[in-house]
């Protein structure tokens, strides 16, 4: 079975990768792999008070191995690419449009949005993508883990940072589960990102 590896993980994990896995990163005859995409929540508490502040929403930096829209396994040693699922757009681009989405959704902002959309920007939310995969060392596991810094436009000063980090069991490391327990994690970590900056600002 063909295991398309993309190179040495470098974060101290050894073995051999599982049967299993290699199973879910198999060759499926050349066919366009399925495509899937992540949600925004949608249940937000909006914050009290008066509605304060323009924010733009950058483009988060990642890895290269993440700048693409294949799904990312950690295997025992290996990091991987599921064969059979993508992204519907480079993960970056998606998770900056669904950033914004949970602003709009639940924040008390005057307005939100990205470096295109020409606001005058108040604040600037400035994003790292540093883990968004399912990990089998054990048992399959969704992670995702995002740092966040808002930074005030005009001074360039920076006025809050946090990580934010969220795990969620995958019942397999088939695409269909794996997108379902990445997309939990993404929300959990969206809603708390949402929350803290919307305060920040």
């Amino acid at each position: 079975m063909l295991v398309r590896l993309v190179g040495r993980a470098s974060w101290g994990m050894r073995g051999l990768a599982s049967l299993a896995l290699a199973c879910a990163l198999s060759a499926c005859g050349g066919q366009a792999p399925p495509t899937f995409d992540l949600s925004a929540p949608q249940t937000l508490t909006k914050t009290r008070g008066a509605a304060r502040g323009q924010l733009v929403v950058a483009e988060p930096t990642a890895l290269s191995v993440l700048n693409t829209d294949r799904i990312v396994v950690r295997t025992q040693g290996e990091i991987a690419y599921l064969s059979r699922a993508q992204w519907s757009d480079r993960l970056p681009r998606l998770v900056q449009s669904r950033i914004v989405e949970g602003f709009e959704n639940g924040s008390r902002l005057r307005a939100v949005g990205t470096p295109g959309d020409k606001l005058a920007a108040d604040y600037q939310l400035v994003t790292d993508v540093r883990a968004f995969h399912v990990s089998v060392a054990s048992e399959p596991m969704a992670e995702v883990e995002i740092s966040a810094k808002v930074v005030a436009d005009r001074a360039g000063r920076v006025v809050a940072s946090k990580v934010f980090r969220a795990s969620v069991p995958a019942a397999s490391t088939e695409g269909p589960d794996a997108v379902v327990a990445l997309d939990e994690a993404f929300r959990r970590v969206i809603t708390d990102l949402v929350a803290w900056a919307s305060q920040a600002v």
